[in-house]
This record gives structure tokens, C-alpha cells and sequence, in this order.
């Protein structure tokens, strides 16, 4: 039996991490430093792996993973186009997406309060996003 809470923090994490692995794609092509730029190719595959495992956790479920929201998706990739236009740096790279990770870290934290009855399984993942996320801001601090 599917647990309802499981199913929901999944899916949050699966838009999270689409969304994250988008914003990762929409900046590369304007890194300078190679040292970012595969410190932003890694972590992208971290996402993308962490993605594997949350889309194998929900069809398990019998449920499908879900589509980052449109206007927070829309709106981000004006904003990273518009910044990097009028800035084209690696430090407006760093801090567009340690922005995109603090309110990353932010809404699955929100969401792991949200759905307190997820198992544990999917708990630990959104939690392992968390800090994946949380380590990149880190990762990244030298270009800010």
C-alpha cells in the first residue's frame, strides 16, 4: 500500500531535482572557470542519480514523478537570462544558482515538515537532496 505522504515527498524532491538539473543546464554554457564548471557537471550528475533513484521509489508506488511548477520554472530562466546578459561572470553563475539552491533547501525542508508520515526511505532522500544541495552552495563559495 502506497503511503500518501511518501508518494507526495517524492514527487516534491523529483520537481526539485528537475528543476535543478535545469538551472545547472541553463548557466554552463557561460562558465569561464573549468574547475566550476565541472563542479557544476558533477553535482548535476548527483542530481540526475538521486532523480534515477526517486523515479524507481515512485513507480515502485505505482505513482509518476512531477514537473517543476511552470511559473517558478519560468521565472527562473528569465531571471538567470536576464542576470547573466547584464553580467555574464562566473560570480553571477555562483550566485544565481545559490540562490536556486537556498530556496531548494528551503521548500524540501518545508516538505519533509509537510509530509511527516513519509517512510523512512523517503526521508533519507530528501534529505540526501538537501544536502546536495546545501554542499554546492559551499562547493561554489570561491566564485561568489
Amino acid at each position: 500500500m502506497t503511503n500518501k505522504d511518501s508518494a507526495e515527498l517524492l514527487k516534491q524532491c523529483n520537481a526539485g531535482i528537475k528543476m535543478g538539473v535545469g538551472s545547472i543546464d541553463d548557466v554552463l554554457d557561460n562558465i569561464k572557470s573549468e574547475d566550476l564548471k565541472n563542479i557544476l557537471s558533477k553535482n548535476k550528475e548527483e542530481h540526475q542519480n538521486l532523480g534515477s533513484r526517486t523515479h524507481e521509489l515512485l513507480e515502485k508506488m505505482g505513482e509518476e514523478g512531477k514537473e517543476p511548477n511552470p511559473m517558478a520554472k519560468g521565472m527562473s530562466w528569465i531571471k538567470t537570462n536576464v542576470m547573466l546578459s547584464i553580467n555574464d561572470t562566473d560570480n553571477m553563475v555562483a550566485d544565481l544558482i545559490t540562490d536556486g539552491c537556498n530556496m531548494g533547501v528551503k521548500s524540501l525542508n518545508r516538505y519533509l515538515n509537510q509530509y511527516k508520515a513519509a517512510d523512512e526511505q523517503s526521508k533519507k532522500l530528501a534529505k540526501q537532496l538537501i544536502d546536495l544541495e546545501h554542499q554546492l552552495t559551499i562547493d561554489i563559495r570561491p566564485y561568489l
